[in-house]
């Protein structure tokens, strides 16, 4: 199972550093609305500037933590907790919008691997 997380932890942080800090300015066929960039698709949804900076922050952070908790694993589930909360806001935006479904496969893509990430590195009490 350890196997397992890492993977995860990997494949959610990279994806999250590649739309953030990669394809930030770029259009993709799962931004919302008619958004050519990240700037543009919370423009879209009604959001300042200024929470595209705080969730664009978070998430990078998070994928840091993720791909440092390859070794310290106490950032693991904080980590993906934050995540899923902020995916749950993103699919939460997809419906705000209408937009169709297969724009927010994404979004529930990194959720369901997120809460998958909580399972498998809850703390054991």
């Amino acid at each position: 199972m350890q196997t397992v997380l890492l993977v995860l932890q990997v494949v959610v942080a990279l994806g999250l550093l590649n739309v953030w800090l990669l394809r930030f300015g770029r259009a993709t066929s799962y931004r919302g609305g008619n958004a050519q960039s990240m700037r543009d698709e919370f423009a879209v949804y009604g959001l300042p500037a200024g929470a595209m900076y705080a969730v664009g922050t978070l998430k990078v952070l998070a994928a840091i933590c993720l791909l440092a908790g390859i070794w310290l694993h106490v950032l693991v589930f904080p980590a993906a907790a934050v995540v899923a909360v902020l995916m749950v806001g993103a699919l939460a935006m997809h419906v705000k919008v209408h937009d169709p479904l297969v724009k927010s496969l994404p979004a529930a893509s990194v959720l369901a691997l997120c809460l998958a990430i909580c399972w498998l590195s809850r703390p054991v009490i």
